[in-house]
């Protein structure tokens, strides 16, 4: 396996999903969404593991207008404004090669095994 969980270091649910890869013992590669985003392939392939870009976006983030920005554009533009953006995503978002979550899910990482 080759986890990446993509998070900031104040989400509950990014220490939540780390505690969980620890706990068994899983590698697995932190990238704080504060300092580095995902690169746009990244963003690509966790929106079509996922459904797409909007079910990527977190309808509590304190950047509402970001948020409000995102979610009227349509298309490229989407994807544009989101990696510029990325504050408005769910976290964390945790790959397993092509295989990705949004949100925390062990019970979906537990099949990953």
């Amino acid at each position: 396996m080759n986890i990446q969980i993509f998070g900031t270091k104040k989400c509950n649910d990014s220490k939540k999903a780390e505690r969980f890869f620890k706990e068994r013992g899983i590698k697995y590669q932190f990238i704080d969404m504060k300092e580095k985003g995902m690169s746009k392939g990244e963003l690509n392939s966790v929106a079509q593991a996922n459904g797409g870009l909007d079910n990527l976006l977190n309808p509590d983030c304190k950047d509402k207008d970001a948020l409000a920005l995102v979610s009227y554009i349509s298309g490229d533009q989407k994807l544009a404004k989101l990696l510029e953006n990325q504050q408005v995503i769910r976290t964390p978002v945790v790959r397993n090669g092509r295989q990705s979550t949004i949100g925390y899910q062990p019970d979906v990482w537990k099949g990953w095994q």
